[in-house]
Order: C-alpha cells, then structure tokens, then sequence
C-alpha cells in the first residue's frame, strides 16, 4: 500500500516536472507599450530636456521674495489663483514696524504744528500783553517826567523849596522810565515781528525731516505685504503660516536650501519649453531662421510643434535636479526657448519635463 502511494507521488512528480518545463519554456510574447517613447522626427535632430514654464516675454517665471524679514501671518492666495497686478499675495508679521510708523507720524505732526505755531507768530494774546506793557511804561516815563519837571521849576523859582538830593532823585527815576520805556517798545516790536525767519527756516527742515522719515517707515511698512509684480496666475506658494522669510526666500527642508515665497506665471494660454542643449551640441545647432522642433510628453503620445522664440546667450551648468547653482555638475549647457499654444485636450503644467527634438528647416 505504502509502495502505491509513493510510486503516485512520483508519477505525479515527474508530470509536473513536465509541465512547468513546458511552461517556462514557451516564449514570452511581449507587451505593447502603454505609449511609444520619442522618436527623432529629423535626419539629424538634436535631442534636448525640455522643461515647460508660463509665457514670458524676457526671462522666466517670476519669483517673489519678500524684501523684509519676519514671520508670516497670511497666505491670501492659493496655487492656481488668477491675481491682477498689486494683488496682497502674502502678509509678514509687522506690529513692530506698525508702531515704528505710529511714533515717527507722531514726530512728524509735531513738528508739523511747531512749524505752524511759528508762522502764526504774534499770538493776539502775547502782543495784547506787550502792548499793554508797552503802555504802562510810556505812563510811568510820563508820570517821572512830570514829578522831575515841577520840582525842577520849584528849584528855579526858589532853590530852598527842593533840596538838590530830591532833584537827582527824581532825575534818576526819569532816567530809569525812560530806559523801561525804550525796553517795552522793543519788546512790543520783537512780539509783533512774530517768530525769526532762521527759526521758521530751520523748523521747515525738522518737519521736511520728519515727515520723509515717516514717508520711509510707511513704504517700509507697505513692503511687508508682498503684492502681485505683474498679472498673471499662482504657480507655487513655497510659505507656510509661521514660516520665517527674508529677502533669501524661505527655507525648503527638501534641498536644504532657499526657495522663493511665491512663483507666479503670466496666464496667456501659451507656454514656453525652455530647452538645455548640451555644449557638445552647440555647433550643431542651425541658424534661428532654420530651426525647427518638436516635443513630446512624457507619458503620452503627445507630440506637439514648437515655435523658436529665442537662445539665452550663457551657457551655465545643468541644474536640473535640485535648480541650484552649487550642484556639482559637469556638463553646461545652453538655454534655447521654444513656444507652443496648448490644445484643449492636452493638459500640461509649468515645470513639466518634456523630450525636445530640434532639426533644421530645408
């Protein structure tokens, strides 16, 4: 019974031995690809990386950094806004600059009003006192006049009647108003000459002073809110509530390195493909009038005509994975910029890589 029972195994054993031989031997009939990969549409075509970005007349996308330092409060847009030139894109915190703005306006109508009391200069009330002084100095002068004159008739008509010590008296009390006189009537004149035209001058100074300083502090104040440059749409917001920014950017954990706040990107319907031709390839490149060239997206059998618009004349190094120039690369290349209109039925993105053929045009 047990020898049945292993001569069965055995037999079964050997079977799908047979079968698994068979199996493995068969040919594997490939699978068709889910797209074709880009084909060189040129006799001698010039392949290229290509990476899309919005429609700019000069340059790139535009890359916001705020131009103060400080912790964001407010992110008052998202990525794929459509913001209007001026637009508040994002808020840093600005308490202290606020208050720094409140002090110098402060300072500035201060000095504002100093300027304004000097030109009103005399008060009615201030020249109404000089004036009544000036009064009562000429009624003293006249009252020592008198007393003087009749004594001094008395001692001419009798020299006993006043004795000469009471007559250089109430000569010296003449000469006394008098001299308090002349004193009053240049103070009533000083009063109603109103302030020095060196004090107005140099208080015109201090408010012209004071007011640009608070000019300052406000547009100082405007630029912790950074604001749209151009028309255009929200590409990439790189802040975060409680993030620290500063005119560097904010800090990306990702490449340990700086990135702008905000990128935005002009909303035209027509993107650029900016392409990097490696250096080797320059020569082979044909004049502007002749080039042309062709893309494919990646992913897809979507392959779309460019339009040349223009080479940016540096050749730089290729950055391509983490867009800083302290990546350690050594291939440079050349940037050639290419444009296309999107069709309804394609989406791509800014920022999307794409396969680049550049020919020549017969």
């Amino acid at each position: 019974m047990n020898n049945r029972f292993i001569f069965l195994l055995s037999v079964v054993g050997v079977l799908a031995a047979f079968a698994t031989a068979w199996l493995t031997g068969r040919p594997t009939v490939a699978q068709p690809p889910v797209f074709n990969p880009a084909q060189n549409p040129y006799a001698q075509g010039i392949y290229a990386n290509g990476i899309i970005e919005s429609a700019q007349s000069h340059g790139q996308n535009v890359n916001i950094y705020p131009e103060v330092s400080g912790t964001i409060r407010r992110i008052l847009v998202s990525e794929g806004d459509a913001v209007r030139a001026g637009a508040p894109l994002l808020q840093i915190d600005d308490s202290i600059q606020r208050a720094t703005v409140a002090q110098l306006r402060a300072q500035m109508e201060a000095a504002a009003t100093t300027l304004q009391a000097l030109r009103a200069q005399p008060r009615k009330e201030t020249l109404a006192v000089s004036q009544a002084q000036e009064r009562q100095a000429r009624a003293d002068l006249e009252t020592a006049r008198n007393q003087y004159d009749k004594q001094q008739r008395s001692y001419q008509i009798e020299p006993r009647s006043v004795s000469l010590d009471a007559l250089d008296t109430a000569r010296n009390k003449l000469e006394t108003a008098q001299a308090a006189h002349a004193v009053a009537q240049r103070q009533y004149e000083l009063t109603r000459a109103g302030a020095w035209s060196y004090d107005i001058r140099n208080q015109e100074r201090l408010a012209s002073a004071a007011d640009r300083a608070y000019q300052a502090a406000a547009a100082l104040l405007d630029r912790y809110t950074l604001r749209a440059p151009v028309d255009g749409v929200v590409l990439s917001v790189n802040a975060a509530l409680g993030s620290y920014a500063s005119p560097q950017g904010v800090y990306d954990s990702y490449t340990q390195g700086a990135l702008p706040a905000l990128v935005m990107g002009a909303d035209t319907g027509q993107y650029d493909v900016r392409c990097y031709i490696d250096e080797i390839l320059i020569s082979r490149l044909p004049a502007p009038e002749r080039i042309v060239a062709q893309m494919a997206i990646r992913g897809t059998n979507v392959k779309l005509p460019l339009q040349y618009v223009r080479v940016q004349p540096y050749v730089s190094p290729k950055i391509a994975l983490s867009n800083q120039r302290q990546e350690r690369v050594d291939v440079r290349v050349l940037p050639v910029i290419f444009r296309f209109t999107r069709p309804r039925d394609v989406r791509v993105y800014p920022g999307q890589l794409v396969d680049v053929y550049v020919g020549r045009r017969n």
